[in-house]
């Protein structure tokens, strides 16, 4: 019995060591790995808000510097801030919390890596908030962000 184990431990010494030798498929490169070039396009980009609310969540925060990589790399042409509400209270609070959502939204852009960047920011309230069929529509409490890149 204490050969078999002497045996057992003799070839767990000896597949380590073999594993130790051997290099994984990474070490065979020998040029560095080209990276993608930055694509630069335009896109847009939504922060949603709490109702009643124009501070920054978590989740918009990640979605601001997410913005912030994509635009690495790339001329920032333009940034166009939209602040939104929706239609629970009147016109001019809603129209005054969009204004603040958008204002929230330009200070953390800036934040962020675009604070040499013009940005034009816009509030339209609840403008819109109403669907045909008379429903609020909640998910306009939200700010739109609308980015145009081009290449350097």
């Amino acid at each position: 019995m204490k050969t078999t184990t002497k045996l057992i431990a003799l070839g767990a010494i000896l597949a380590l060591a073999g594993c130790a030798e051997t290099q994984g498929p990474w070490r065979t490169l020998r040029k560095p790995v080209a990276a993608a070039p930055p694509t630069c396009g335009d896109f847009q980009s939504s922060v949603y808000f709490e109702q009643d609310s124009a501070a920054l969540t978590r989740e918009a925060k990640m979605v601001l510097s997410n913005a912030q990589d994509q635009a690495r790399g790339c001329a920032v042409k333009s940034v166009r801030v939209i602040g939104l509400a929706d239609a629970v209270g009147t016109s001019d609070a809603n129209l005054a919390l969009s204004r603040r959502r958008a204002q929230t939204v330009t200070e953390a852009l800036a934040k962020v890596g675009f604070g040499k960047v013009d940005i034009d920011a816009a509030a339209v309230g609840d403008a819109g908030a109403v669907a045909a069929s008379g429903a609020a529509a909640p998910l306009r409490r939200r700010a739109d962000i609308l980015f145009a890149f081009e290449a350097r």
